[in-house]
């Protein structure tokens, strides 16, 4: 499979001992845990691909505990698994800047984007079902300039993480992107 080996030259090229875990997914439970996510965590596991898989989401809370924070940047490799409600978790946006300014950094993380189930243009351009979500979330925030620098914030994460080389998964066929 290409994911696989994408992933093994990744993982090979950039070792650093700082790697507590080979993976780190992020995703939108509801949208994906049961199906896709959950395979693909079995799939890693049974490769010997050690990963970290948040299977507890706060939805009512906005901040990322520090110690997930901590699990980001001790992952040497981010797949983040975008799906048609990904966007209306700010758990999942937060998550995703996290990922992207660790990206950055000197020795920063590998940044896998998977498109499963809906279209990369619509992730990058927030259209479709990411036009009403942003419309909610500015609305909550709309008096609020620092809720509304997260929006954008948020906004630009999404934009940077599909200009990545990934992986769209529709329709049972999986394409790079």
């Amino acid at each position: 499979m290409a994911f696989s080996s994408s992933f093994s030259s990744a993982s090979n090229s950039r070792y650093c001992p700082r790697w507590k875990y080979n993976v780190f997914l992020s995703f939108r439970g509801e949208d994906t845990c049961k199906t896709f996510t959950s395979h693909l965590y079995e799939g890693l596991k049974n490769r010997g691909i050690f990963t970290f898989q948040d299977d507890i989401r706060l939805e009512q809370g906005d901040s990322i505990p520090e110690e997930l924070l901590k699990v980001i940047e001790e992952s040497q490799v981010a797949l983040i698994v975008f799906s048609k409600n990904y966007a209306t978790s700010r758990w999942c946006l937060n998550e995703l800047v996290k990922i992207m300014e660790f990206k950055e950094e000197e020795n920063g993380q590998t940044v896998i984007p998977i498109f499963y189930d809906v279209d990369p243009l619509h992730v990058r351009y927030q259209s479709e079902s990411f036009v009403e979500t942003f419309a909610k979330h500015e609305l909550r925030y709309k008096d609020d300039v620092e809720g509304m620098q997260k929006v954008q914030g948020w906004r630009i994460a999404l934009t940077a993480a599909t200009n990545l080389k990934g992986y769209d998964i529709r329709d049972g066929c999986v394409e790079n992107t």
